[in-house]
């Protein structure tokens, strides 16, 4: 049963976020690019106490097919580490960083003695995978080989998806490889055909399937790329690649995608392990204050303590 304090939330997030059913698909998009016109793209760290005086915080520019875009480092002072994580931030791949991302990021880097780096990727509708993702393996690629115990993939929501489908491009470039995977309620297959999925949203108050499928759309570059690797991972062979922790609630749409992942994972033979958490909502684990995000970060922090040599 749901904690007091998760039921609260799952109350009150869907509120705050002003979540709702889409209008119209050229109503969204028009509200979007107004909001991303006026978006000052900064890395919002006001829920981490003290930041500057615990993170060393560091931008470089990426370039892409549509221009240069920002990575962000977060490095714990007076540490030297060892291992990196790259974190993909979820918001329907329209929504930009936001602080509760940034709190999770910061955890991740104290709690593990991690580097973190958060791409600031371009987002939908203006822009399609086709415009990060290239730019975005080989950032990986690069911090694979300099980091001295390897790199983790990790990611919540639609940055979840994104993480794997980076994993399954590096494994077919057949270069450096990531040591594992950390995928959060992943968005896995933008197709949305994946079955139980209306059912699913019916108790979802935070996603929303009209929004889900312009927004998948809109990210593929048209309805005729949605089931391609780069965007539905899930879909895509899922052979060699790294040892991978996914959490999901079945309070969540995603969650018939995620199902999916686990039982064609174990069919390719991938060490995927799944926890599916009964009535808990969309990325329970970076929720704040909630026992059920103590467990899952407990979980999540032994997975990532493994040497590399047995994550990898």
């Amino acid at each position: 049963m749901p904690s007091r304090r998760h039921d609260l939330l799952a109350w009150a997030v869907p509120r705050l976020r002003r979540s709702r059913e889409l209008e119209s698909e050229a109503a969204e998009r028009e509200r979007l690019e107004r909001s991303h016109a006026v978006l000052g793209r900064t890395f919002p760290t006001r829920l981490v106490p003290r930041f500057s005086r615990r993170f060393v915080l560091d931008v470089e520019q990426l370039d892409g097919p549509a221009g240069a875009f920002a990575s962000y480092t977060v490095t714990p002072r007076h540490v030297a580490p060892r291992r990196t994580i790259v974190y993909l931030h979820g918001g329907g791949f329209v929504g930009p960083l936001d602080p509760f991302h940034v709190r999770y990021v910061a955890r991740l880097a104290s709690g593990l003695r991690a580097r973190v780096v958060v791409p600031d990727y371009p987002l939908a509708p203006e822009h399609s995978w086709r415009d990060s993702h290239a730019a975005l393996a080989d950032l990986v690629e690069r911090l694979a080989t300099a980091s001295p115990d390897g790199v983790v993939l990790a990611g919540d929501s639609a940055g979840g998806g994104y993480a794997l489908a980076l994993a399954l491009t590096l494994r077919d470039r057949g270069g450096p490889q990531p040591e594992g995977l950390l995928l959060h309620s992943p968005w896995v297959d933008l197709t949305t055909s994946t079955p139980d999925t209306d059912a699913f949203t019916e108790r979802d108050t935070w996603l929303f399937l009209g929004k889900i499928r312009a927004y998948a759309a809109w990210w593929a570059g048209g309805e005729e790329n949605l089931s391609r690797a780069e965007v539905s991972p899930a879909l895509a062979p899922l052979h060699d690649l790294p040892p991978a922790l996914m959490f999901c609630g079945t309070r969540d749409t995603l969650a018939p995608g995620c199902r999916l992942l686990a039982a064609r994972a174990e069919e390719a033979g991938w060490a995927l392990e799944y926890v599916e958490r009964p009535d808990l909502i969309h990325v329970f684990p970076l929720l704040p204050l909630i026992p059920e995000a103590r467990d899952a970060w407990r979980h999540t922090a032994e997975f990532l303590r493994q040497p590399p040599a047995t994550v990898a």
